[in-house]
């Protein structure tokens, strides 16, 4: 509360004529608070007692605000705005094209959670959480699309080491305590359009978390909210944890990464067969050396992008 309006404030007066007219019109002018923001009725809230204001307002930790170290990411092969054009931002511009499609209902069959998006593996170390975010970064720089990247290896997170941030309250946190709001755990970024939900503090019991119904409504939430909002689970590799068939269930696309001359034909078709409930299934080829002769991007990646049902 502002000195000047401490000033002006009338001192309390239990019994005196017109002290609520005259609260009400002082508060008019003071800058909005918490109770103002959920609509409350002004009258009605200076007659509350203070336990029970405390009862009506919003957690003050609201959702966070962060700095990228875009030099850092760049230098790691991420794609940043301020980045001049290179082949890997071309590429991943080529890469989303069909996703966004998907998403925004430009095709012809109807598709549930069609702004759910997993990047998967089959396995471990082919690049599925590199892409997650290269993803994102490209879908951020959309004129009339915004991006939630959901760290969902909740077992084994990576983001946070290729951001360079502690891990930190997210997704999981919101599954067990009901007490924690999504805007509590949701961090925005300095990119417009991106943000970020962190995998949360690890638990013994994340795949019954997952498959939980609080989950199932967590997303559908999540997917409906804003219909601009494209959503990106960096989820773990297929065939080492449950948790990421577990999420498959509710995605309305799976994009699997596959590692070029490195990942085995049955290891992608045995990936392919745990995710069969997904309406959309798509296949990008990671780590190919389809470009120039001995050229390399990011960690040593070259890409090339196939797409398959």
């Amino acid at each position: 509360r502002s000195s000047a309006a401490a000033a002006t404030e009338p001192a309390p007066a239990r019994n005196e004529p017109g002290l609520i007219e005259r609260a009400a019109a002082l508060q008019a002018k003071r800058p909005l608070r918490p109770i103002d923001a959920i609509g409350g009725d002004r009258d009605t809230a200076l007659s509350m007692p203070p336990q029970a204001v405390a009862q009506t307002q919003p957690p003050a930790s609201q959702s966070r605000r962060i700095e990228l170290d875009l030099d850092r990411l760049a230098a790691a092969g991420i794609i940043t705005p301020n980045a001049p054009r290179s082949q890997i931002a071309d590429e991943f511009r080529v890469i989303k094209r069909p996703l966004i499609l998907n998403a925004t209902g430009k095709t012809a069959a109807p598709i549930r959670n069609r702004n759910l998006i997993m990047i998967t593996s089959a396995l471990p170390g082919e690049g599925k959480s590199f892409t997650a975010l290269n993803l994102a970064m490209s879908i951020a720089m959309e004129l009339d699309h915004t991006v939630l990247l959901v760290d969902a290896d909740v077992a084994r997170p990576t983001l946070p080491k290729i951001l360079g941030w502690p891990q930190t309250r997210g997704l999981l946190d919101v599954l067990v305590d009901d007490s924690v709001d999504l805007r509590d755990v949701l961090i925005r970024t300095d990119i417009e359009k991106l943000s970020i939900l962190p995998s949360g503090a690890s638990h013994p019991r994340a795949t019954e978390l997952l498959a939980s119904e609080s989950m199932k409504r967590l997303l559908e939430d999540m997917s409906q909210r804003y219909s601009d909002r494209i959503i990106l689970f960096d989820s773990p590799p297929l065939l080492v944890t449950t948790e990421s068939r577990v999420l498959a269930t509710h995605m309305g696309q799976v994009v699997i990464v596959v590692e070029a001359q490195h990942t085995q034909q049955g290891a992608v078709k045995h990936a392919l067969a745990t995710i069969e409930s997904c309406p959309i299934r798509l296949m990008m080829l990671n780590k190919s050396r389809a470009g120039t002769a001995g050229s390399s991007y990011g960690y040593g990646y070259g890409y090339g992008y196939v797409y398959g049902n």
